[in-house]
């Protein structure tokens, strides 16, 4: 049986399900540069032949150790779903001359590095500035429009984003941007390979999408991310996701599957998505592509990475469409044919829809709550009113244990203060999008008041669904596994 070498890191789909999908198409081989979370912890010796959790010796040179490690089981592919890990995996693969995302990962990862090489090819996107410094924020802020948009080169999640509207904000925003992402990397939300990541950052003019010219149903967000894969240098588009709004600055709120564009215009929406990664130049990996939707048809590019979506989005894609992608990735890496779709699939080819939740402690607006709640998802099932068909669920390993105080949302630190992560089945996706809207305005209503306020932000642990599910159980009324970070 082939070899896998899965390198396992914050982010990405649930643990669980990537090493379910893994496992049915090879023998696999787990590398944790993250802890395991505990469902996975008590199941992984029955899904993997060996598990292995470096020291922090052993990781000062992620390239080698993962070289070492692929050599000494016998890799013959070499996989990470993780942003904060592609870099160095890729570099790996190289030195093993084994598929992988290619020598130019790194374009798909720093957004400096990815804005250059798009402004190069003529493909439309916000006006930018490379920035290292405060002085440099301030020489940009003069050269471009305001608002801006300051954020980490190397960050995922909307992590360290911050608007800056006026001139007296810019120093107040470099210091609260450069604070999360040394939080951020405390909680091992950072890049793992590149040492002065934390240091890069970007700021562009914010530019103004409209959602209304794009979609018939009310309540979508202006920008949608189009799902694929590079297949031995070539692109292949897999469907679309849509979104709800985000949260300011620009925390993201929900994913839908599929997004419910007309066929022309998902079909120049995923025209300028392969143009974006065409231009990377990647090999072998998944894509996950953002584009912001304006008026009078006007698109651009907000970054691509060369890893598949976080969160449900790969989970959802199996649900709806009936692909299973980390399969047939795994497929792909270790040289076997792989059927991948002629063209982007559409809401026509659906089954239903999905999507994903992440609950921050704000209402439909972006207005905070007005007094502290607690998450408790048994509550939530039992007293919110979904529409008939509909199923709601929990990712327990992404979402706090029930009793646990909701964070105060802080826009600084975007996804890490969220609570929980659900997910809904439902007909279609405009109900999805109706009931996730219903959801989020009963959330302050419907959870128990909070006690006393944690200290310090409190992140959930970030992890699998139940490891023989294609999706997250209905959550139980005992307490869920998943602990914060």
């Amino acid at each position: 049986m082939s070899k896998v070498l899965l390198v396992h890191a914050k982010g990405g789909p649930p643990l669980g399900y990537v090493l379910n999908r893994a496992a049915a198409r090879a023998e696999v081989h787990l590398l944790a540069l993250s802890a395991l979370p505990s469902s996975v912890a008590e199941s992984a010796g029955s899904l993997c032949a060996s598990v292995v959790t470096p020291g922090e010796a052993e990781r000062s040179d992620l390239v080698s150790l993962i070289v070492s490690r692929a050599r000494a089981v016998g890799a013959e592919a070499v996989l990470t779903c993780s942003e904060y890990a592609v870099v160095a995996v890729a570099e790996a693969c190289e030195e093993l001359g084994l598929a992988g995302p290619g020598a130019a990962s790194a374009l798909a990862r720093d957004k400096r590095m990815m804005r250059r090489t798009w402004r190069q090819h003529g493909l439309p996107q916000p006006e930018f500035r490379p920035v290292a410094t405060e002085a440099d924020l301030l020489e940009a802020a003069a050269a471009l429009s305001f608002p801006m948009l300051l954020k980490a080169a190397w960050s995922a999640g909307s992590t360290a984003h911050q608007i800056i509207r006026e001139p007296h904000e810019v120093a107040a925003a470099w210091q609260r941007s450069r604070q999360v992402m040394a939080e951020s990397a405390q909680l091992g939300f950072a890049e793992l390979h590149v040492a002065e990541a934390n240091a890069h950052f970007v700021v562009e003019e914010i530019v103004t999408g409209t959602a209304s010219a794009w979609f018939e149903e009310p309540g979508w967000g202006d920008y949608v991310s189009v799902e694929g894969v590079v297949a031995d240098g070539v692109f292949h588009p897999v469907c679309l996701s849509g979104r709800m709004p985000t949260v300011e600055p620009f925390t993201e709120r929900a994913g839908i599957t599929p997004a419910l564009l007309p066929e022309e215009a998902q079909a120049r929406v995923v025209d300028l998505a392969r143009r974006a990664v065409d231009a990377l130049g990647l090999d072998n990996c998944g894509t996950h592509t953002e584009i912001k939707l304006g008026a009078d048809g006007r698109m651009w590019l907000i970054e691509t990475a060369a890893r598949f979506g976080g969160a449900m989005t790969v989970p959802q894609i199996e649900e709806v469409f009936g692909l299973d992608l980390i399969g047939m990735l795994v497929d792909q890496l270790l040289g076997r044919p792989v059927d991948w779709p002629a063209e982007a699939l559409t809401p026509e080819h659906a089954r239903g829809a999905a999507g994903s939740l992440v609950v921050l402690a704000v209402d439909g607006s972006g207005a905070a709550w007005p007094d502290r709640r607690s998450w408790d998802f048994p509550v939530v099932r039992e007293n919110v009113p979904l529409a008939a068909g509909s199923a709601l669920s929990v990712v327990a390993e992404s979402s706090l244990p029930d009793g646990t105080p909701v964070p105060v949302y802080d826009p600084a630190a975007g996804a890490n203060t969220m609570a929980a992560l659900c997910l809904l089945s439902a007909t279609d996706a405009a109900t999805v999008l109706r009931d996730f809207a219903v959801l989020i305005a009963a959330l302050p209503a419907v959870l128990p008041p909070a006690g006393p306020a944690p200290a310090g932000p409190t992140v959930p642990a970030e992890g699998p669904a139940a490891l023989s599910a294609a999706r997250p159980q209905e959550c139980p009324a005992t307490r869920p596994e998943g602990v914060p970070a």
